[in-house]
């Protein structure tokens, strides 16, 4: 049987690492590293660090891999990501089964929290029908902690709903009814472009809790443009960009 644990590492910050997370570290056999090509180096970089300051037990195995590449010509987007999924699971496989054969504990560290806005639990059961794996959550910070502690803001109003939601629901189907605080994830587009900005306020971050951290807050209307040019600046400079971002109308506003 393989023990499987994935571990939220926080959004980059060595720092925020729980001590439950480095100690199911500490216990794994072997800890996978993918591998997303040149232009994110980085990322892996970062798992490296987060290994090099908190494994301290010999012989636990870290292991980088080439994650494969979504296929994004498919004309159906669900299609692509199971296709995708399904390719990512066999190199998961491959690996383990490389550094382990059927029986050990293996880690896999995951940006933020394995539970939001992340595929690693659905690559886990795709896992699951390939080898016996039993699999275990160690929770991390995700990206929305981090946003609202870098702009000390809270994350609602006062007993009022919150809805979190991605960039293309937000092109799609507008600011997202029944709430005025919306929090945006996986927007590579800058989707708040498409909303009416009047009444609406932003708060911003790009590689929230990293070194790199570049926060803007204040009216959309006033800070689309820029927000878009910074946004693309990040991209430009580190070959990719990680980005985050909160939204909400004052009481009454029409979007």
């Amino acid at each position: 049987m393989i023990e499987l644990t994935l571990i939220g590492i926080g959004t980059g910050n060595p720092e925020h690492l729980t001590l439950e997370a480095a100690r199911a570290m500490n216990e794994a056999d072997l800890i996978l590293i993918p591998l997303k090509g040149a232009e994110k180096s980085d990322l892996a970089g970062l798992r490296r660090e987060i290994c090099a300051a908190h494994v301290t037990r010999p012989g636990v195995k870290v292991v980088e891999f080439a994650l494969p590449v979504r296929d994004a010509a498919n004309p159906s987007y669900r299609q692509g990501v199971d296709d995708w999924h399904d390719a990512i699971a066999e190199v998961w496989e491959r690996e383990i089964r490389a550094g382990l054969g059927v029986a050990g504990r293996v880690a896999l560290l995951v940006w933020g929290d394995p539970s939001l806005y992340d595929s690693t639990l659905r690559l886990a059961e795709r896992l699951g029908r390939r080898m016996a794996v039993r699999t275990r959550v160690i929770p991390g910070i995700t990206a929305i902690q981090a946003l609202c502690a870098a702009h000390a803001i809270p994350l609602n109003e006062i007993g009022a709903p919150v809805v979190i939601t991605t960039g293309r629901q937000i092109r799609e189907a507008g600011f997202p009814p029944g709430a005025d605080t919306a929090v945006v994830m996986l927007d590579g587009d800058c989707s708040f472009s498409h909303l009416d900005p009047r009444g609406i306020e932003i708060w911003w971050g790009a590689f929230v809790g990293m070194r790199e951290e570049i926060l803007r807050a204040g009216p959309l209307a006033e800070l689309a443009e820029e927000i878009r040019a910074t946004r693309a600046a990040a991209r430009a400079e580190h070959g990719w960009v990680m980005d985050i971002y909160l939204l909400r109308r004052a009481q009454g506003a029409k979007v």
